[in-house]
């Protein structure tokens, strides 16, 4: 094994049978849903998730665990998914040299705009057979428009890792706009954990229905306006129409622009970076082949403490454009100090072939909300860490607005 990841880990402790971690189902109590910080704690405690390095108190979220890369990167010719039979290990054996690692190890390494990475992360995953994952980039990653996705072995599909999974995780990581410098301990994309009851295990469709979600915003509004629902989702339209203070309603990604660090914060000027989009008379915009955006939806929005959510297509048949790279909402996020919602989706788009005209209230994604198993005792925004609380139209962390 040339790459060796899966011997940094050491056997976790089993029980007599030899085939679970020592844990019992009292440890997560009654309930099922997307589990909250607290059970993710529980489940490093437990061993179930496991770190060459140790787990960090700044990697657990409200309903996540940030992932961190790990201290070498392997550029391949293309993205692929290993399969049911292969590891990913296996894969890089076949399509990348001995000697051909990247080191991430001090100040990093620069990737490449328009080359595709593969990285093995610092955590390592051993899950019951109730416990299965969905991972999703970062909300900063998605702005600085850098498609990551996570792999595991034996897997046929992209940010899913399957229920009693054992072994190691890597991400898939390809900037499209800016090259970018990473180090080891980088954190570029994010994992929830859902625990299933005997009756989910073959389930793939976990949202709250219409008539559910209907009922919870009259009681709790989700949107700021009347809900608008479809196949199970709130439904999100774009904003294209002037902002009060200077007119600007999105921003679109310069094509030669300098390296980026995404450990960085606040470090550049967003001028050198983003050209901004003013509003048009006739509140349109057409995305041109090939570039990034950065746009805000319409509505603002409120995720309840009991639910977490996900954008997702509205129906991939429906347009030319790509939207929502990083599509997670904690429970918390857009809570407003008067109950209200406070903070509009911003929006990571790229357009495809052709040309296309983007109408001011156009469809442009919907939100899948999911039950928690029970709500986490920090929400979202209720420390510094959260950076996009009541935001309106906003860029990543990275820029400075001057």
């Amino acid at each position: 094994m040339r790459f060796g990841l899966p011997s940094l880990f050491p056997k976790p402790d089993r029980d007599r049978a030899g085939d679970a971690p020592l844990f019992t189902a009292q440890d997560f109590g009654t309930q099922f849903g997307l589990l909250p910080r607290e059970k993710i704690e529980l489940m490093v405690r437990r061993k179930m998730i496991r770190g060459v390095e140790e787990i960090e108190e700044a990697q657990l979220q409200p309903a996540s665990l940030d992932l961190r890369l790990g201290a070498r990167a392997y550029r391949v010719r293309a993205s692929f998914l290993p399969g049911r039979t292969q590891t990913v290990e296996a894969r890089l054996d076949t399509l990348v040299g001995a000697d051909d690692a990247i080191s991430l190890e001090g100040r990093g390494a620069v990737l490449e705009r328009g080359c595709v990475y593969i990285i093995p992360l610092l955590e390592h995953l051993d899950l019951p057979e109730s416990i299965c994952g969905i991972a999703n980039p970062k909300s900063s990653t998605g702005r600085l428009d850098i498609f990551t996705r996570l792999t595991t072995d034996g897997s046929d599909v992209f940010d899913r890792v399957a229920r009693g999974y054992q072994g190691p995780l890597y991400a898939e990581v390809a900037p499209r706009s800016f090259s970018v410098r990473v180090q080891k301990g980088a954190k570029l994309n994010q994992l929830r954990f859902r625990r299933l009851n005997s009756q989910q295990l073959e389930r793939t469709d976990f949202g709250l229905d219409e008539k559910e979600l209907r009922s919870r915003h009259e009681a709790v509004p989700l949107v700021d306006r009347d809900v608008e629902l479809r196949n199970n989702g709130l439904v999100l339209r774009v904003g294209l129409g002037a902002e009060p203070i200077d007119g600007i309603i999105g921003y679109r990604a310069q094509k030669h622009a300098d390296i980026l660090d995404v450990n960085r914060v606040g470090a550049y000027r967003m001028g050198d970076y983003w050209e901004p989009i003013h509003a048009r008379p006739d509140k349109r915009l057409i995305l041109d082949p090939d570039e990034f955006y950065i746009l805000a939806s319409r509505e603002k929005l409120q995720i309840p403490p009991d639910l977490a959510a996900e954008m997702v297509p509205i129906d991939p048949a429906m347009g030319e454009f790509r939207v929502h790279y990083a599509g997670f909402f904690d429970p918390g996020f857009g809570a407003g100090p008067d109950g209200r919602p406070s903070a509009r989706a911003v929006l990571e788009v790229r357009s495809y072939e052709v040309p296309f005209f983007l109408e001011d209230g156009q469809i442009i994604g919907r939100l899948v909300f999911e039950k928690m198993s029970e709500p986490p005792k920090v929400l979202y925004g209720a420390d510094d860490r959260s950076n996009y609380q009541g935001q309106g139209l906003k860029l990543s962390k990275h820029f400075r607005m001057e």
